[in-house]
């Protein structure tokens, strides 16, 4: 079966619900996280908002479709607290740098301990849920598949735990630009103006252009005009024995989308996939190359 989270941080989450709710219970939410359970998925300010496809159960009197609305919030952090976290945060050259590549450092907690407080769910006070279903238990299935769902969504943005603790990350990132490390970082850490793009010459020659006589018909133009003269195409077939010229970083588009971009749902890295499928097209094509 598919691993839902496939980032430590998404893994650490679902562990940390683990031990503040019932490990069997929270598993068996695991399929109402899919696209068929999970109708509607929102998240307003801190709360997180889903409406659930619940069984039909004649056993229990249930003959239609039942659909259940899910409300989960975490714990948010007090104000003065952020604070004293933000400075730390700031003055960590390794935790900055890592967050502006979007990734969650491994020991960021540390950061939070001195304010005696948790970025993961600590305990069960630091969740509040409630869920439309009869069931009693705290989390039902219901509630459980929107923890998995949660624990996906992390993989792409680890900022969404720091949004569930009462931060944005846009308020993130412009407090920590404020911090002696961050204003030197500034133009990495706030969002740019977006650029408009100019235009450049190409490295390819203009084609040669000739009027079109008026009233042309089709048997003229195509029996008295012959295709634009490539003759002086500048890409041109290294000789034998030529050195080839450097592409620079070797797959950087690849590299640039990192190991789970959005379009790949499978468990393994996507980086380490293409450098798997690119050895075996060099190897299959070695003479040609």
């Amino acid at each position: 079966m598919a691993k839902i989270s496939r980032t430590w941080w998404g893994q650490r989450f679902l562990e940390a619900l683990e031990r503040c709710t019932d490990p069997g219970r929270l598993s068996r939410g695991r399929s109402y996280s899919s696209p068929r359970r999970l109708l509607s998925f929102s998240l307003e300010g801190a709360t997180i908002k889903a409406k659930i496809r619940g069984n039909v159960n004649p056993y229990f009197g249930v003959y239609k479709e039942p659909r259940y609305q899910v409300e989960i919030q975490l714990r948010s952090i007090p104000s003065k607290a952020w604070t004293g976290i933000i400075q730390r945060l700031g003055s960590n050259a390794g935790w900055l740098s890592r967050l502006l590549l979007n990734e969650m450092p491994d020991d960021i907690e540390e950061a939070f301990a001195a304010s005696q407080q948790t970025l993961l769910p600590g305990s069960e006070k630091d969740l509040k849920t409630d869920c439309t279903c009869p069931d009693w238990a705290n989390p039902c299935k219901h509630v459980a598949g929107v923890y998995y769902h949660v624990a996906h969504l992390l993989d792409h943005d680890p900022f969404l735990l720091f949004q569930l603790r009462g931060l944005s990350k846009e308020k993130l990132q412009q407090k920590l630009a404020k911090t002696p490390l961050g204003q030197a970082l500034a133009n990495e850490l706030l969002p740019q103006e977006e650029l408009t793009p100019e235009g450049v010459s190409h490295r390819y020659p203009q084609p040669n252009l000739h009027p079109v006589e008026k009233n042309l018909t089709y048997k003229a133009f195509w029996s008295g005009h012959s295709l634009p003269d490539r003759s002086g195409h500048p890409q041109e077939a290294p000789r034998e024995g030529a050195p080839r010229p450097s592409s620079g970083v070797p797959a950087l588009l690849i590299k640039k989308q990192g190991d789970y971009p959005p379009f790949w749902e499978r468990d393994n890295s996507f980086i380490e996939a293409m450098e798997h499928i690119y050895q075996q097209v060099q190897a299959k094509n070695k003479e040609s190359l």
